[in-house]
């Protein structure tokens, strides 16, 4: 009987032992077979580590490579959750000290993570403060973080990058592909604690920092403008203004400006109206500026000679059903003196000899109705409706600027298509794309221009034009010792029932110096300015300010006194 007992229990505990190896033989089965795969993840997530290695961002220069952005190593603060056991208590010193909200920051700990972000781009007082806590599983890396050391300087060309280093406007997000460079990456192992073991790196790919761009803006001039500009935006009362300066013979943008600006070191704060670059993105009707591509249209289809007597209907003149008035009564004027006078009925009556068909077919040459193709993000287009659909009075409104919209930067590449002897180019903001070693990568260098009017027609645009200065009604715009050719405009603005207003004008200037080798175009554009609002007062001056500076910065040498001959 006990024998047999002995032999019953016996069976059961082989049995029991054998049903516990099976178990085990099972589950050994199911991770070495069956889930091979998934546990060799997991394995290698807990013992290897793949760092990301960031590129470093390339610059951004002006043409005379000083740095208008570039990339700073700052502290960041993470944590391995995974490694912290008294969550509460780390939370709360993290959120005291970097001024973070306690749940958020908790949260984040009790995420099953092996790394997570507590608060990048820190400043060095802040991570000294954490570092000095000694944290377990609380650690500080370095980041790059782009930094403008000139803040709102050429802010609405430059551009911004973001918390990544990724561009966002501007010149940072045109060229990013270039400015980016490639990741690189560093494989290792860590132990248990999550510790990295550099002895046991397996895999180094190293990163590619990113090339450098190299802009046509002069930082000298860039100053220049935007000082002045913000002087006469308060001067003058102003809601928007924009201001370009190029080079008229290429295109090259030396400086360019839009009112209200921001600082790009804190983009963030900064609004989308502030953000906006004026000077491509909005279009207004240029007024007695395009008066410009009337006069030079006529001469070059020889519909017009210099002598030509207009009677400009001693400031009244009927269209229609509708009565065109000058701002100031003219009788008899020849062709250049209704351009030096900038009377309306003039210039409207030299566009009705010429014609809709010929008027229209110019105002496309010189680019209108289409984008100048400036490297930059954000430009429009502007307005200008087919000849199909003209009215009776737009022969009477377009030659005087009304009933089209341009932009500042399509009237300076005008103007320039004017003086340059007859070429329309294309304007630029990037030079040349370069590797650390200043070798180019990619050149920019403008050769894209084309003929719209002749040479004989540009050379006697520019005596005219420099007749507007000196006599008509750009007179404020002389410069001592400089001959300075341009043309004022003053156009109503459009109100909200749809007529012209009577107290919102749009004032400019778009001038151009010296007259015998035009080495600069800068448009001056001011947004409903007041009390005063003629073109000739209030923008007429600050373009003399700004060219006479960069006039003495360029060491342009003076102009002899010449007698204007047509």
């Amino acid at each position: 009987m006990y024998k047999r007992a002995q032999k019953v229990r016996l069976a059961i505990v082989s049995l029991s032992y054998l049903i516990f190896l099976l178990i085990i033989l099972f589950h050994l089965f199911n991770i070495q077979v069956l889930n091979n795969r998934n546990y060799m993840k997991l394995a290698d997530s807990q013992h290897h580590m793949t760092l990301k290695l960031d590129p470093q961002r390339g610059l951004i220069y002006d043409r005379n490579q000083k740095v208008l952005a570039l990339s700073l190593k700052v502290p960041s603060i993470y944590a391995v959750p995974r490694a912290i056991i008294n969550k509460e208590e780390i939370a709360a010193k993290l959120s005291s000290v970097l001024a973070l909200d306690y749940t958020e920051v908790f949260d984040k700990l009790n995420r099953d993570k092996a790394f997570i972000w507590i608060k990048r781009q820190v400043t060095d007082t802040d991570a000294e403060k954490i570092k000095a806590l000694k944290l377990f599983g609380v650690d500080i890396t370095k980041e790059s973080k782009r930094y403008y050391p000139n803040n709102h300087l050429a802010a609405h060309i430059v551009g911004f990058a973001g918390m990544d280093e990724l561009g966002l406007e501007g010149v940072e997000l045109k060229y990013n592909s270039y400015l980016k460079g490639e990741s690189g990456k560093r494989s290792l192992l860590r132990d248990a604690k999550q510790r990295m073991l550099p002895a046991f790196e397996y895999e180094y790919v190293p990163a590619v920092n990113g090339y450098n761009i190299v802009l046509t803006i002069d930082e000298v001039m860039q100053h220049i403008v935007e000082d002045v500009l913000d002087k006469n935006m308060e001067k003058n009362n102003a809601l928007f203004a924009s201001i370009v300066v190029m080079n008229p013979q290429n295109g090259e943008i030396y400086a360019l400006a839009s009112r209200p600006s921001f600082d790009l070191n804190n983009f963030s704060k900064a609004s989308h109206s502030n953000r906006r670059n004026r000077v491509i993105s909005d279009y207004f009707e240029p007024g007695s500026t395009f008066k410009v591509i009337t006069a030079s249209a006529a001469l070059e289809e020889n519909i017009v000679k210099t002598d030509d007597i207009f009677f400009c209907e001693n400031g009244e003149y009927k269209i229609s059903r509708h009565t065109l008035h000058d701002h100031k009564p003219h009788g008899n004027l020849t062709f250049v003196e209704v351009i030096e006078k900038s009377s309306n009925i003039g210039a409207v009556k030299i566009a009705q000899k010429m014609g809709e068909k010929i008027l229209f077919e110019y105002v496309k040459k010189f680019g209108f109705g289409q984008k100048t193709g400036i490297d930059l993000l954000g430009e429009t287009q502007g307005v200008i409706r087919p000849l199909e659909n003209w009215s009776k009075l737009s022969i009477a409104a377009i030659p005087m600027g009304h009933e089209i919209g341009v932009t500042t930067l399509q009237m300076a590449r005008a103007m320039s298509a004017v003086i340059n002897g007859g070429y329309l180019v294309k304007p630029y903001v990037v030079s040349r794309i370069v590797d650390s070693n200043n070798e180019i990568i990619k050149s920019f260098e403008n050769a894209s221009r084309f003929r719209v009017i002749s040479e004989k027609t540009s050379k006697t645009m520019r005596e005219i034009l420099k007749g507007v200065v000196e006599k008509g009604t750009g007179r404020r715009a002389k410069i001592k010792g400089y001959s300075v050719g341009g043309k004022t405009g003053t156009a109503q603005k459009i109100d909200a029932t749809g007529s012209y207003s009577h107290d919102k004008y749009v004032a400019s200037f778009i001038g151009f110096t010296p007259i015998e080798d035009p080495k600069l175009v800068i448009a001056v554009v001011f947004d409903e300015p007041h009390p005063f609002y003629y073109g000739g007062l209030v923008s007429g001056p600050v373009f003399k300010e700004i060219a006479e500076k960069i006039l003495k910065y360029m060491n342009v040498t003076k102009t002899k006194e010449l007698k204007t001959v047509y």
